[in-house]
């Protein structure tokens, strides 16, 4: 093989690659963009329990039109809809938690009313977290 021909070999090789590279790209970004959510208001949460030595986590999809995919998702949706998404502007229930540290550590990303939604929280124990958070975070129906 040439120069001449060794040369037009890399660029072709290069070029499939480039092509290759941008089509599996745009494959998996497509379902992605593609994915689309009834109503739009949509959770992913997940529920920490135990420290970072010994944990479970769980977690859930939470989609609010209708309510769906969590075990309590028509309280959910209803108390997130009466604060806008705002999990921290959740009102706190009057309850009595024990003091006993366990802590749970809860996350939800995803979208509110067209607009992102980011909220990571530890709390010292399921009761106080269930305090705070309504429904949203109890996932065990």
């Amino acid at each position: 093989m040439t120069h001449t021909n060794t040369a037009t070999a890399v660029r072709r090789a290069a070029h499939l690659g480039l092509t290759a590279a941008t089509a599996l790209l745009l494959a998996a970004a497509a379902p992605a963009t593609a994915r689309s959510f009834p109503g739009d208001d949509h959770l992913y949460l997940m529920v920490t329990t135990g420290d970072g030595r010994s944990s479970d986590t769980r977690g859930t999809l939470l989609l609010c039109d209708p309510p769906q995919g969590h075990g309590r998702a028509v309280e959910a949706c209803t108390q997130l809809d009466a604060v806008d998404g705002h999990i921290d502007a959740l009102p706190l229930a009057d309850v009595y938690c024990p003091m006993l540290y366990a802590p749970v550590t809860v996350q939800a990303r995803g979208q509110w009313d067209g607009r992102p939604v980011e909220y990571r929280q530890t709390f010292s124990n399921g009761c106080v977290m269930r305090a705070r958070t309504g429904a949203v975070f109890v996932l065990d129906g």
